[in-house]
């Protein structure tokens, strides 16, 4: 094994001396491959050639992969002629190096760990990598130099790290993915709500749409006024309370119908957004909240509903003007700290994208640069991700003012990239702008009709890739911002066409 201390000895002069590495398990391994074949099967699924530190221990190891793959023996004898011409491989004496891998019979028995080892040692130089980039970067000072967008591509590329470092390869056998589905079947049976997924906190929007599922992108569309932060606040806390309480019942977090939630508001503050859930909580009008009209009584009661909400797993992040690579950074912290399941943006169209040319111009592509991060972003953490979206003016100008796929604002690559659009609607918003006067022949009419629609609302389940569309009645609570689902209310006709 002479030449593989030589290559291990040259391979540190050449190197940092601190650079994590072991050229003789990698040397093991290969030999322990070549003597045993079928050893490649278990190991390839994690170890990549690239993980070699040696440049030509990663050449044979691919080389290797290769003949096995193709159902060829890889042995020193196939292997030679692959090698004559490489220039590593006369640095160490040629292709007789190979045979020389093979010395050493008795690493076969120690490859898995061997493998494991190698695999460990790359994340830690990858690691380095990481560090000593932010650090080269850090000591720019030239004049475009962003310390936050330095910060945030850390971010990612150590985010990126520790991930490789947690998969152990991503092709499922049917069996395995029919197992999965098989323990979503049971948790939306036990659940007793047809719950496969996050709880809305609806009973009849979970009926319709089985919950919110991981790696989904879920907009959330309407006019202004129609209650989207309401439902996405709702939708949060309902997520974050059902945690807390399956955590105080014991139940496994995993079989868990709630999760912990990220916020990410980029309209309103996070005291407002803490004073809609007070208010929700503690059944106190959120205006009568900001101006200070409630009693003593209504103070103690709106203190208990803080005290209850104090350790709520709901993280609200209120900074205005965030790009899609800062919010995904951010999200993927929140994972990482604070183990969040759930995220939610307050809205898709306040997101700024990371292209610098005029935002007229560049609307569409910048919005669309946006959606797909979003979905990028739902099956990179595992979650569901809700977006609130803005509507066309086009709603405005249709007699029937429900809205359509084709009203999403500024790019159908909203559409495109969702799993499930739901479209708030409220009849009773568009009646109260239309208020004759009370000695007006139509006020009787109109009256009668404001009594029909007043505190009704639906949700519009516009697109779902796990079901059927259709729409949902919900009673809507404007004075405390509240959804909550209709007595012996079921769901109404599907759309045509779905």
């Amino acid at each position: 094994m002479a030449e593989v201390i030589r290559i291990a000895e040259s391979a540190s002069e050449v190197a940092t001396p601190t650079l994590p590495q072991n050229v003789e398990a990698e040397a093991a391994l290969l030999g322990a491959l070549m003597i045993d074949n079928r050893l490649v099967e278990d190991i390839q699924l994690k170890l990549k050639p690239l993980h070699f530190f040696e440049p030509l221990h990663g050449r044979v190891y691919e080389a290797i992969l290769r003949l096995t793959d193709s159902n060829r023996i890889a042995n020193p004898v196939t292997l030679k002629p692959l090698f004559e011409g490489d220039e590593g491989m006369k640095e160490v004496g040629g292709p007789s190096y190979l045979a020389q891998l093979t010395g050493s019979g008795a690493a076969v028995i120690g490859a898995r760990d061997f493998a494991a080892q190698i695999y460990d040692l790359a994340l830690l130089r990858a690691l380095v990598g990481v560090g000593r980039e932010l650090v080269e970067g850090a000591l720019d000072t030239s004049e475009d130099v962003a310390p936050l967008a330095q910060i945030e591509r850390a971010e990612t590329e150590l985010y990126r790290v520790a991930e490789e470092g947690g998969a152990d390869g991503k092709a499922k056998s049917f069996g395995e993915a029919s197992k999965e589905a098989l323990q979503l079947a049971e948790k939306a049976l036990n659940s007793g709500g047809h719950l496969s997924g996050i709880t809305t906190g609806l009973d009849s929007l979970n009926g319709k749409i089985g919950g919110l599922h991981k790696s989904d992108l879920v907009i959330v569309a309407g006019r202004p006024g129609m209650g989207k932060s309401a439902l996405a606040t709702n939708m949060a806390f309902a997520s974050a309370q059902r945690l807390l309480r399956d955590n105080e019942d014991g139940i496994d977090p995993a079989k868990s119908g709630g999760a912990a939630v990220a916020l990410f508001s980029l309209e309103m503050s996070a005291d407002q957004l803490a004073t809609r859930v007070l208010a929700e909580q503690s059944g106190i009008s959120s205006e009568n909240l900001r101006m200070g009209r409630i009693s003593q009584t209504e103070f103690r009661s709106l203190a208990r509903a803080a005290a209850e909400l104090q350790t709520l797993p709901l993280y609200i992040d209120d900074t205005p003007g965030l790009t899609i690579a800062a919010l995904r950074a951010r999200a993927r912290r929140l994972k990482r700290q604070k183990g969040i399941g759930m995220v939610i943006v307050d809205y898709l169209q306040l997101l700024q994208g990371s292209g610098k040319g005029s935002a007229g111009d560049n609307r569409v592509q910048e919005i669309s640069e946006i959606s797909r991060g979003l979905k990028q972003l739902a099956k990179e953490l595992d979650l569901p991700v809700i977006a609130l979206s803005q509507l066309s003016r086009a709603v405005e100008q249709r007699e029937d003012k429900r809205p359509q796929l084709s009203d999403l604002r500024e790019s159908g690559s909203i559409e495109q990239d969702a799993d499930i659009v739901l479209f708030i609607y409220r009849e009773d918003y568009y009646l109260a702008a239309k208020q004759p006067g009370d000695d007006h022949p139509d006020f009787t009419a109109w009256q009668e009709e404001m009594q029909r629609a007043y505190g009704l609302a639906e949700v519009i389940v516009a697109k779902q890739r796990h079901g059927s569309t259709g729409k949902v009645r919900l009673k809507f609570d404007s004075r405390i911002t509240k959804f909550s689902d209709l007595v012996d209310e079921g769901y109404m006709p599907e759309l045509r066409g779905s």
